[in-house]
């Protein structure tokens, strides 16, 4: 029988995920964003849960289960804050590619010490890097502080863990996990990756683990918007039951359905060690696409008032924007998508 519900302990991940997330962080949403940051206390406290390591390997300190239980706390914590899910989880997307280094000692002690390190899928070659160091500028990063620097671009990553330097910049989105420019000057590198095997892998679990989120923020976009227009009025009656704003609410509702299946079936193909290129870059690029589509439809039912800091939509709309920029950005995955199409259609790969 073909079957979408959760297993129990599934379910009991994902509750205690929405447990934490609407409990500890929705109350604090605008002194998270302030602060550029989350209080030692409550970091302490959601790693206790052990929820940032749940797919990790026991042996990097994690919990051993499934990339798709990984997707479920994701979404919960990105539907209330997607900046302080990065904060969270600081070595975040940074974590997949330390993994395929089990023969280092110092990635694994970056795992289990939880350090802050950046992530960064060069795509366009920004910085110049080679065997011995890397250098140039990263216009952005979401993080105000880090232990070390995941490179990765085409079949190839790096890390350094010397010569970092970040500079806060103001952020546009993603707030609470803070923003800052990259700049490495003849940063050594401390180790490499050099299987392009192990570099897809990594990169595809960096692209679901910032897809699951864009799936959180734009069913926290969506609710909010269809809640508004059921309460707000107009020429006698909800604004939601104005046909024209009907429809469209309709169509985020099913666009974030379509954002989350596709998630699924990614983290699905992952678990089961399918070709897994396709399925980070796909999921990527549909989450990316129907939160840019849901998140500003928010404030559009709002109307002005969806501008204002008064309700989150605002958020949503910028945390959207600024999450497809990471693991190479949207336009990125789309293109590899598109290279990719043919063969993946015709089960070649």
């Amino acid at each position: 029988m073909f079957e979408l519900g959760l297993s129990e302990e599934e379910g009991l991940i994902q509750e205690t995920a929405w447990r934490f997330a609407s409990g500890r962080l929705a109350s604090r949403l605008r002194d998270h964003e302030r602060a550029r940051g989350l209080s030692s206390g409550l970091l302490r406290e959601f790693s206790t849960l052990g929820l940032a390591a749940v797919d990790r390997p026991v042996a990097a300190g994690g919990q051993g289960l499934s990339a798709f239980c990984k997707v479920l706390v994701l979404e919960e914590l990105g539907a209330v804050d997607a900046g302080a899910a990065l904060a969270l989880d600081p070595i975040g997307l940074a974590a997949y590619a330390l993994l395929e280094m089990p023969s280092q000692p110092a990635a694994l002690d970056l795992l289990r010490r939880a350090a802050p390190v950046c992530a960064i899928d060069d795509a366009e070659a920004r910085l110049r890097v080679d065997d011995r160091v890397a250098s140039g500028v990263f216009a952005w990063v979401p993080a105000d502080a880090t232990a070390g620097v995941v490179i990765l671009r085409e079949k190839r990553a790096w890390v350094v863990t010397e010569g970092i330097e970040l500079a806060r910049v103001q952020p546009c989105g993603l707030e609470a996990a803070g923003a800052s420019e990259l700049r490495l000057n003849q940063a050594p590198i401390a180790f490499s990756i050099d299987d392009g095997d192990a570099v897809e892998r990594a990169r595809a679990r960096m692209r679901l683990h910032v897809a699951a989120l864009l799936v959180g923020v734009a069913r926290a976009a969506c609710t909010y918007a269809t809640r508004y227009a059921a309460e707000r009025t107009a020429f006698g009656r909800p604004i939601a039951h104005h046909q024209a704003l009907a429809f469209l609410l309709v169509d985020m509702a099913t666009a974030v359905d379509a954002a989350r299946m596709a998630v699924w079936r990614a983290a699905a193909a992952i678990d089961r060690g399918a070709e897994s290129a396709w399925a980070g870059a796909s999921a990527l690029s549909e989450a990316a696409e129907q939160a840019l589509f849901v998140a500003p439809s928010a404030v559009q039912v709002l109307g002005g008032h969806g501008f204002m800091k008064d309700h989150p939509v605002e958020k949503y709309m910028r945390d959207a924007r600024t999450l497809v920029q990471l693991a190479g950005g949207r336009d990125h995955c789309e293109l590899e998508s598109a290279a990719r199409v043919v063969d993946h259609d015709l089960g070649l790969s």
